[in-house]
């Protein structure tokens, strides 16, 4: 390569940094810059009356897995955080579990009507993203409370006697997170499934090859992109909802967005909500990775 060409490869690359030196500069400030004073914030100590005293204390963290006894001012594992840490990875994992059984055959068969048909029902899974997720959340409360609609039609049916107790329990949220995040699972399953070889499947039955195994050995290898890519789509907002817990748990089914909203409202303790939102943030980035590890790996097999 001649001196000349490299002096315009070298210039091509600045003039292109410099393109791109406004939204960096905008990346910074708006994204960098709050996580940076919430980094911070968990390295101070609480106010009284909340926000931080300029004082260093590694405390925030600290308070995430024990607390101070009232009357020992022993250290005592901080029971309460750890219940709602395990409930919002349970309830997430869940939700992610059934969004798939549900929405893997959903994509499915939107995958193989015909074109036209197709249009239609992809737009009755994008309808729910019209409405509200506040909205959404009450009409499934509607649903499944004392006197909804639920209870109601079995108790008509004759299939129970007395309403079902749903509501404000971890089996309400998990009902309502698996409604409103079911289409983040469909679309990513159905993007996989069409640009599936449907020819597999006839090379598969003429290898005498059981429907278990063309599922298993396949469809689900080929399709696992799309499976990846939903589950992380749905895991990371489960994770963190905030709404679906507030209203379908009744304030005391919390999760980890709730839990962090509770210390920067009433516990004004902002140190420990910025060390509780970091923590988040890890629990999500650690999942990311992993999705970009498999994808990354899925690339070099072809």
């Amino acid at each position: 390569m001649s001196p000349a060409e490299e002096a315009q490869i070298k210039q091509s690359a600045r003039n292109g940094w410099l393109l791109s030196l406004p939204a960096i500069v905008v990346l910074t400030i708006a994204a960098s810059g709050p996580l940076l004073i919430i980094l911070l914030y968990s390295f101070l100590e609480g106010g009284t009356h909340g926000n931080v005293v300029w004082s260093f204390s590694t405390e925030g963290w600290s308070s995430i897995l024990w607390t101070k006894d009232i009357f020992t001012d022993s250290y005592v594992w901080a029971d309460a955080h750890l219940a709602i840490f395990w409930r919002s990875v349970k309830l997430s994992l869940m939700t992610t579990l059934i969004t798939f059984v549900v929405g893997f055959p959903t994509a499915w068969f939107i995958a193989t009507r015909p074109p036209k048909a197709r249009a239609f029902w992809l737009f009755l899974i994008t309808i729910p993203f019209w409405t509200n997720l506040l909205i959404r959340t009450y009409a499934i409360n509607e649903v499944i409370r004392v006197e909804g609609v639920l209870n109601l039609a079995l108790m008509q049916l004759g299939i129970i006697a007395e309403p079902l107790r749903l509501i404000y329990t971890d089996t309400a949220i998990f009902i309502g997170m698996a409604y409103v995040y079911l289409p983040l699972m469909v679309l990513p399953l159905f993007a996989a499934i069409d640009r599936f070889d449907m020819r597999l499947l006839e090379a598969s039955y003429d290898l005498y090859a059981s429907r278990w195994h063309i599922l298993r050995k396949v469809i689900l290898p080929i399709v696992k992109p799309g499976i990846i890519a939903g589950s992380i789509l749905v895991f990371v907002p489960s994770l963190g909802a905030y709404v679906t817990p507030r209203v379908l748990g009744g304030g005391k089914q919390m999760m980890i967005g709730n839990l962090i909203e509770l210390q920067f409202g009433q516990g004004k303790n902002w140190p420990l909500g910025a060390a509780l939102s970091l923590t988040l943030l890890l629990i999500v980035t650690v999942a990311l990775l992993y999705y970009v590890r498999v994808a990354n790996g899925e690339k070099k097999h072809g």
